[in-house]
């Protein structure tokens, strides 16, 4: 089954600046290995479900190693059929936008 997750988090106790923790967070996802595309208030992350989880799960044991309280929220969209939905859902708006 395939998954695209929207991941976002961060340590609490840190103070306002969180690009350490967040690039922490980006690599482990991209040496993951699956497709992810990095946006402004999260990342996006496709692939099966228990290997995406399993990335989830890497990020937020690395965060905690460093940090008391971490934040995690999680959007996930699961369903059946091809990977590769990452990229198309944008492809299919940027198209309708451009006919528009």
């Amino acid at each position: 089954m395939s998954v695209i997750v929207n991941l976002a988090i961060f340590p609490l106790d840190q103070g306002p600046e969180l690009v350490t923790a967040v690039s922490r967070a980006v690599a482990i996802i991209r040496q993951s290995g699956l497709p992810c595309q990095l946006g402004p208030m999260g990342t996006a992350i496709e692939g099966e479900y228990d290997e995406v989880m399993a990335v989830v799960k890497a990020c937020h044991d690395a965060l905690r190693a460093h940090s008391s309280r971490v934040y995690m929220n999680m959007a996930v969209d699961s369903r059946e059929g091809p990977a590769g939905r990452l990229q198309q859902k944008v492809q299919d708006v940027e198209t309708l936008l451009q006919q528009g």
